[in-house]
Order: structure tokens, then sequence, then C-alpha cells
């Protein structure tokens, strides 16, 4: 790889580490560079968890110390997210390469009307009067979540945001805590699963994480006035076209003009 490509995946790792701190979907970004690298689909999947991982024990870790969250408080969130975590990952190990592509830019297209609608201002407004609920179905939620985030990984963290704020009933910040460390306990066991079935491309994953941990430890300490504006926009525009790319839509484009 070219120098020059380590500085973009580094990049592109800060720029997620961020995202992903604040909101998520940050994976929107990183996931489709590593396929552009040359990356199969399957071995983009495990490595990016790499960069996940990372950014996810540097915030949560951040969050812990400034009183947002405790770990006894994380893992009984955690842990129905754990076993789905485990069960999406099993799956996503096992699936063939071009329906992954498929799978993949199909997500991008939904995600890409799930960001055009503010997911984050519609959860904002619910979690202004938000408290601490216990409610049988919310352990359900967080499993379904997290076969999702096993599975794939790419923004997961509006679901569980959304879990959080109007399932748990907590308020926006906790939930933003919670919802990093969840991630790390999440992707801990999926990057095994990955690790094991030989689906990681270490030295991508290491520069990744590299800029994700530097993005997550700002996003923790940082909140821009423009940042979601920016955010949205650089998202929406990566996103439709990444889409279109692994879908074969701009193939065809090409070949037809």
């Amino acid at each position: 790889m070219e120098w020059y490509m380590y500085l973009a995946v580094i990049a592109a790792g800060l720029f997620a580490g961020f995202v992903n701190t604040l909101a998520g979907s940050g994976s929107l970004i990183t996931l489709p560079l590593l396929m552009f690298l040359g990356l199969p689909a399957n071995v983009a999947n495990g490595t990016n968890r790499i960069g996940v991982f990372v950014q996810s024990v540097v915030s949560s870790t951040s969050f812990k110390k400034q009183k947002l969250f405790t770990v006894h408080e994380g893992l009984r969130m955690s842990l129905p997210a754990l076993a789905g975590a485990l069960l999406g990952s099993l799956i996503a190990v096992r699936i063939n390469e071009r329906i992954m592509e498929l799978l993949i830019g199909g997500l991008l297209v939904i995600m890409f009307f799930i960001i055009l609608y503010k997911p984050e201002q519609w959860v904002r407004d619910h979690a202004q009067s938000a408290t601490m609920k216990r409610r049988w179905w919310v352990p359900v939620i967080f499993f379904l979540i997290g076969i999702y985030g096993g599975f794939i990984q790419a923004g997961v963290g509006f679901f569980l945001l959304g879990a959080l704020v109007l399932g748990a009933g907590l308020g926006l910040t906790k939930a933003n805590a919670h919802k990093v460390f969840i991630v790390a306990v999440m992707t801990t066991i999926a990057l095994v699963v990955f690790i094991a079935s030989d689906q990681i491309h270490y030295l991508y994953g290491i520069v990744l994480a590299a800029g994700q941990g530097v993005g997550a430890w700002l996003g923790s300490r940082v909140a821009v006035s423009w940042g979601p504006r920016v955010v949205r926009i650089i998202l929406l525009v990566a996103i439709m076209a990444s889409a279109l790319k692994l879908t074969g839509v701009f193939d065809l484009m090409v070949r037809l003009f």
C-alpha cells in the first residue's frame, strides 16, 4: 500500500472514531474504504472491528472517568447484546463474499435515508425528560441489535442510542456513554470470531485503529456546534458513492455513459 493510502486510512479512522463516539455510523466510512483498498468484503468486515474495538475502549475509559456510567451497569445492559453479537458474527464469517458485498451495499442505501432524516434529533427530543426504566422487552431489543452489530456493525450506534433512550429511558448523555461500552463488549466477541476465522488484515486494522483511537479521544471531550451538519453531509456523500459501487450501479452507469 502506498504511503498516502496509509494517511487516508488514518484520516478515515480519526473521522470514524470521532463520529462513533458522538453518535454512530463511522463504519459507513471505514468499511467501504477497506473494500476499496482491495480487501474482500468478509475480511474488510472483520478488519474494521479492530478500529471499532480500540475507539470503544478509549471512549468508555473517558466516559467512566466522567462518571457517566458504571461497569456493573454497562455489563448488565451488554449481556443480551453480547449473545446477539456472537450469533451475528458467526453468520458473517460463513456468508458468501458477493452476498456480503450486496448486503453492505443495500445497508448503505438504507442508512443513507436514516441519516437524511436525522435520527439523532428524534432520539434527542425523547431524551429530554428520560428516566431509567426496566422493561422486559428491552433485553430482547439489545439481543437483536447485537446480532446486527456482530454481523456488520455499521450504523449500530444509532440503534443502540434509540434502545437506550426510548427503551431503557436513559438521558442522551448517559445513553451515549453506555452505547460505547456496549459496543466495546459486542466487538470483543465479534473480533474473536473473525480472528479465529482468519478474516482480519492486521496491518490495515492497526493503522485504522490508530486513527480511530485518536478520534474517539477527541469525540469524548469535544462538542463542536457545526459538527452534526458537516458530519451528515460527508456521510451522505460517502455512503451513496459506496452504495452505488458495491451494488454494481456505478459500473452500469459507466458502461451506459
